[in-house]
Parts: C-alpha cells; structure tokens; sequence
C-alpha cells in the first residue's frame, strides 16, 4: 500500500504481483499466501512447521554478547546513605535491572551502574543529628547492617527537624556540611565515614536479595570537584552565569527554568555533580553507545535543564544520554508509608508481603495434608521460597505496566497464584518443571517422531518470544514481556488442563513433553529478563 501510488498502481494490484513472485519460491513452512482488504498480504505457516520449530526452540542459546558489541550503560537505584532506602528505590531498581537483563539478552555488553549520594544536606543533616544526640543510643560495630540504617534514618527524620525550625541548628548543620567537603574537622571526618559505611553495607544486602550487582559504583564526593570544575570553565564561556554570589544555568533562555550549579558558599549542588558524574561514565567507557537513567518522575523537569546544560558542555555526551523516569509506587488506600508516616522502607514492605506468602504456603500445606497430598516445606525451604515469590509480586507489579505511570500496590492481589500476578508466573513453571521431573521417573521416551496435526496457541507464544524480547528493548517497556508471559502461562495451564502430557502409550506424548519443555525455557528466561527467580518448588 505504502507503494503503490509512488508505482501508479492499485495496492490490491499490487498484492497480487508481490504473491504472484513470492509462489514461485515460497519456503516450505508457508502454507498460504492470501490477499485481503484494499492489499493486505496474510501469510499463514504450516502447523507442522510451527511444532518443530517448538521442538527446536528449547535448544536455543541466550545470545552472548559479541566481542564488538556496543556498551550501554544503565544507571539506577541510586540511593542516599544516612537516609532510608525506600519503595522508590526499590521501583528504579526493578526497572533498571530489567532493562539491563533486556539489552544484556539482545546481546549488548552492559554497565549496571549506581551513583549514591554520600555528600551533601542529607548528610550533614545526619551527621549534625548524632554529633548533637546521645552517642549511647548509636549501635554498636557489630549490630546487625538493618539496625544501622534504621539508626540513620532515625538521625536523618531529627536533623531535617534541627535543620527547619531553628536558624541556629541550620547554621550548625550548614558548617557540619562544610566540614564533611573540606575533611577539616577530624571528629565529623570519622562520624561521616562510620555512617557512610554502615549505609553502604546495608545497601549491599538489598542488592543481593533483589538480584542486582553493580558494575561500577559512583559516589557525588567522587564527581563533586570535577562536576564544579567544568562548571567554572564553561562559566568563562558563557553557558553558565553568576547570580547573588552562586553560578547558575539560565533556563529561561532554552525554554525551561533557572538552576543553581554552585551555590553562593562555593559548594557544588546536585546538578554540578551530575554534570561530572555523565563526563566521569565516558572517562571510564569511552566506548559507550547509550548511557540510560532510570529515576523518578519528579526530576523530569530538573533532567531537561540539566540535559540542556550538557548538550552546550558535551553534546557528545548528552546526545548518547537518555532519561527514563518512572511514577510513584502507591497502596490502593494512596501513597505509601510506615506507621510513623514517612515513606516506607524498601524491605518493610518485602517483609510484609514475604510473611502474607508464608500464611498462604502454611494454609496451602493444611489443605494439602487434610486431602493426603505431600506438600512439605522445611524451614529453609519456607524462607527462601516466600522471598523469591515475595520479590516477585513486588516486582511484577512494578513492571506489568508502562514505566512512566504511579502503580497502585494491592498486597492481596500481587501475591494471587491465579492471574496477573508474579507468583502466577512462578507457579506456572514450577508445574512445567514438576511434569518435566515426572517424565524422568517414566523413562519417557524423549525422541519427538509424532506430530499433531494442529497447533494451539502456546505453540504459537512460544515461536513469538525473541520478537517479543526485541520488541521490549526498542521499545524500553519491560510490560511488553510480562503481559506477554501472563498470555503465556494461561495459554500452558489450558493445555496442561487438557492433556495428558506424559503417557508412554501416546505417540503424541514426547512432542508434550517437549513442548512443556519449551515453555518451561521461555518462561523462565521470561522471567529472568523481569528480575524475578523460579523457586525450586512451590
């Protein structure tokens, strides 16, 4: 249709030409070629090539990337030591892990990066609150890292209260600031660095427990100099101007609005670091072909500016830069935070879910010993199980929809094991891999040699996955693989529902046992690309 006027032809006429060529060396999988509408063309496969496409699906290795594969680096996460690590963290690092897992899975080389902020108010304000509390209430070296961060993020809660309500403590706090810049005052120097520690260690943990390792670190006090530095050069040409003592960025002149680089007291703010931190990626990959930020829909408007300062500092840098921001995680009663009202901790909420899953499993296993089935988890095996599928129901909740939009969390519905639902997905293929066990313990015959006559549409999924995986990573939409996978998993349990799968009597049983094979592969790549692990059973 596209070309049909360019040609002075019908689109339909010209349809028919394109099939007339195409019949005279059309592939054996094609079962026919028709024409339909003002010219569009259908192409319908063989179903016996579908189902040994399934066959051979499984065999398919995960690309490697290419020696010469271009680097992209993704940063996200990013938290703040002395302050808590909350849910919207945890909502930047399932979306920056998947989309790390999607571009690693398309055979690009990546750099999961993380750039907490370890200087600045936030600090200084934790810090002033301990110099001025009671040191007996600090824990001790050997307390346990979450004790640490919670201490901290009680300091954090009391030196913003210092810091809003008394000119004389912000003054303190202020100079506390000054100190921990210049390492001048050796009592701050230590306290800072404890805290910095304990926050770092913590950070740690989370990362381990939501299945992200960091490929490289970057620190604001590692940026802070450099970042006032390029500021100050490009000060003298003109991109940037002085105001009442402080350097800023006229975003006025660009359409936007005014931002502070560095302020009055000679100390660099956000927006400088940031400009050190994007020259510091390329410094260390020179051979970077996107660098991808995932952060918070709130700095929308701060990343314009600040993306416009770069393009007159480095347009080699900002145009290889892009910024991918995501909305709130909020509870259906709205938005979401502990008891004592500030937001909510990351693992608060992973707990809660995890001990929700671990009643669930109990009154699971009750209904199974009162019907004489064998379901039995030990201790262990409860712990680890209700993590994996608390994760899960974070994560797949956070993911199964676009990346810009807030996403309202219900506890109750994310950890459903029927429908749209991360624990769905893991239970789908904990049944796939039980089947596949069975199959074993039968000796069943592996060698597919009979085919149906017809295909369904979980063979039909299963041929999609790579284009799907494509799809996403174009497109930066991790919802396209989880939607894809319910589709998936619903598409399995029919067939499972209607078939005996294994059955050494029935010529048709090894392509089922392949073909849940397959689904069993695909779904937990599928699920790999989300961020979210397979329990061993369930």
């Amino acid at each position: 249709m596209a070309n049909a006027k360019a040609l002075n032809i019908s689109p339909r006429a010209l349809a028919e030409k394109i099939v007339a060529e195409f019949e005279k060396a059309a592939p054996d999988f094609v079962a026919k070629v028709e024409i339909a509408g003002p010219g569009f063309i259908n192409f319908t496969l063989k179903d016996e090539a579908i189902a040994r496409a399934v066959v051979r699906f499984s065999d398919a290795a995960k690309p490697e990337p290419a020696t010469a594969a271009p680097k992209v680096m993704v940063e996200y996460t990013d938290p703040n030591i002395c302050k808590v690590f909350h849910v919207g963290h945890l909502m930047a690092n399932a979306i920056g892990e998947s989309l790390s897992r999607l571009i690693e899975f398309s055979g690009n080389e990546v750099i999961r990066a993380c750039y907490p902020s370890d200087v600045g108010l936030n600090v200084a304000k934790t810090v002033a609150a301990i110099l001025k509390s009671d040191k007996a209430d600090m824990p001790a070296e050997s307390a346990e890292p979450r004790k640490k961060a919670e201490y901290l993020g009680k300091m954090y809660v009391v030196g913003t209260k210092m810091y809003d309500e008394s000119d004389d403590l912000k003054s303190f706090v202020i100079e506390t600031n000054k100190k921990i810049f210049a390492r001048s005052d050796k009592e701050v120097s230590d306290l800072y660095d404890t805290c910095r520690k304990w926050s770092l260690e913590y950070f740690e943990l989370i990362y381990a427990r939501l299945g992200t390792k960091f490929n490289v670190t970057i620190y604001e006090s590692d940026v802070a100099e450099p970042g006032m530095k390029i500021v100050r050069q490009f000060l003298g040409k003109g991109v940037f101007s002085e105001s009442d003592g402080a350097v800023v960025f006229k975003g006025e002149d660009h359409g936007l609005h005014t931002r502070v680089f560095i302020t009055s007291q000679g100390l660099p703010t956000y927006e400088s670091k940031e400009v050190g931190l994007n020259v510091k990626k390329f410094q260390l990959y020179p051979d970077l072909a996107e660098s991808i930020v995932v952060t918070a829909n709130e700095q929308d408007d701060y990343f314009k500016v600040l993306l416009k300062a770069m393009f007159l500092v480095r347009p080699d840098i900002a145009g290889k830069t892009k910024h991918l921001s995501h909305g709130l995680l909020r509870s259906v009663a709205g938005k979401m935070s502990s008891r004592t009202g500030q937001v909510m901790a990351a693992e608060t909420l992973i707990d809660e879910i995890k001990d929700m899953v671990k009643e669930k499993i109990q009154s699971s296993k009750l209904k199974a010993q009162n019907s004489n089935q064998e379901r039995d988890f030990s201790g262990h095996d409860l712990e680890e199980i209700a993590d994996q599928v608390a994760i899960a129901a974070i994560k797949y909740t956070i993911l199964r929809q676009g990346i810009g939009g807030d996403v309202i969390f219900d506890s109750a519905k994310s950890i459903s094991f029927e429908g749209d639902s991360g624990p769905y997905l893991q239970y789908s293929a904990v049944r796939a891999k039980s089947v596949l066990e069975k199959s074993k313990v039968k000796n069943q015959k592996s060698k597919v040699e009979t085919y149906p006559e017809k295909v369904g549409i979980l063979e039909r999924l299963i041929i999609r996955f790579p284009d799907i995986v494509e799809r996403a990573r174009t497109e930066y939409a991790p919802q396209v693989v989880a939607g894809y996978l319910i589709s998936l998993a619903s598409a399995f349990n029919s067939f499972y529902a209607g078939n005996t799968i294994v059955d050494e009597k029935e010529p048709l049983s090894p392509y089922r046992v392949a073909l849940t094979r397959a689904f069993r592969d695909v779904m937990t790549e599928g699920l790999w690309l989300l961020g979210i692990e397979v329990p061993r059973k369930m």
